[in-house]
């Protein structure tokens, strides 16, 4: 679903000033009370507001935490599952990811993380996500200059797991797709096997 900005009737008691009107996505989502059970991001100017997904969807970000936690630890880096969001350096738009590990001193917008200042990005597929996710994320992460990006994809003909990395033009140019249940490397600075496995269901 994708909420876009329209001029509404307003009756004396609904007018509001130019000056306190929400003009952007961006702007209306700085102002949108949290809505429980919901994602809400900027996406290339657009504001999206979907499902926060099924417990299969969920169960996959965690079984991802409880595999790099031994890294996390030994590097001292922090994580998060569904968030913080990451606000993306440049256009502002607002990401959630399904996971994220970012740097201890990884710069705020408010309470979203910088781009520059998170290590890895990841996603999981889901039916309503598939462009997003396979095309506006790649692009805004590598943006963003996130240095790995990992697309976990349960959803396809061919469940897999793709890594972006190595960017250059705002583009990853790396690009290494797996089935799952292969292994797969997390080049630097994650630097770490991972067995894809975990994530069959």
């Amino acid at each position: 679903m994708v909420a876009m900005l329209e001029e509404e009737h307003r009756t004396e008691s609904t007018r509001v000033s130019n000056s306190e009107r929400p003009l952007t996505a961006r702007e209306l989502f700085d102002v949108l009370p949290p809505l429980p059970g919901f994602r809400v991001e900027v996406i290339e100017g657009n504001l999206i507001v979907s499902p926060s997904g099924s417990p299969e969807h969920h169960s996959l970000p965690l079984k991802l935490h409880v595999a790099l936690q031994p890294m996390l630890r030994e590097l001292g880096l922090c994580s998060g599952a569904g968030g913080p969001n990451i606000c993306i350096e440049g256009p502002r738009d607002s990401l959630v990811p399904d996971y994220v590990v970012y740097k201890s001193d990884c710069g705020r917008w408010g309470n979203e993380l910088l781009s520059p200042g998170v290590l890895l990005a990841a996603e999981v597929v889901s039916p309503s996500s598939v462009r997003i996710d396979n095309e506006d994320k790649v692009r805004l992460y590598a943006l963003g200059q996130v240095p790995i990006y990992l697309l976990i994809d349960p959803v396809s003909n061919t469940p897999g797991v793709t890594v972006f990395s190595d960017i250059k033009d705002d583009t990853y140019r790396t690009i290494v797709k797996v089935d799952m249940g292969t292994p797969v490397k997390l080049p630097p600075p994650v630097d770490f096997e991972l067995d894809t496995s975990i994530f069959k269901v």
